[in-house]
């Protein structure tokens, strides 16, 4: 299969949604294509993500990844946090997670970030693995907490 990765904008969000909502239902949620449709309509219109969009010659929509700029104070730098992932099960193997990640490193390098970063769940050893094929590594150093609200 033939794919492409580019910067995705407001009028991709028909061909986003779906696999959005494909995203979150990989990390246990309920199906709710409205409620995906909203959250990224906001990222959109509030300039808060940055989303790369894979898509096949076909223009159906393969793959994604939403980037989240932040800021380093111990880096004094641009740095993103790479939240999400998401390869639709038909284009799965096929290398569409390792261009989407090579291409979230190109736009961040192009914008002068020092670094991605990104979270995975415990027992998603596949994307361990693919993460770590790519020059990922595991922080040993720091760790990481959360506070639900």
């Amino acid at each position: 299969m033939r794919f492409e990765v580019r910067p995705a904008s407001i009028q991709d969000l028909d061909t986003l949604v779906p696999l959005f909502d494909g995203y979150r239902q990989f990390y246990r949620q309920a199906a709710d294509p409205a409620r995906a449709r909203t959250f990224l309509a906001e990222r959109f219109a509030q300039h808060e993500s940055e989303i790369l969009l894979a898509h096949a010659e076909q223009g159906t929509g393969i793959g994604f990844v939403q980037l989240y700029p932040l800021f380093s104070s111990v880096r004094t730098a641009r740095i993103y946090l790479l939240n999400d992932l998401f390869v639709a099960s038909m284009a799965r193997r096929l290398g569409v997670a390792s261009a989407l990640l090579a291409a979230s490193a190109e736009h961040a390098r192009a914008r002068g970030a020092t670094g991605l970063w990104l979270q995975t769940a415990q027992d998603n050893t596949p994307a361990q693995a693919l993460y770590e094929s790519l020059g990922w590594r595991r922080d040993h150093e720091f760790c990481d907490y959360g506070l639900m609200l």
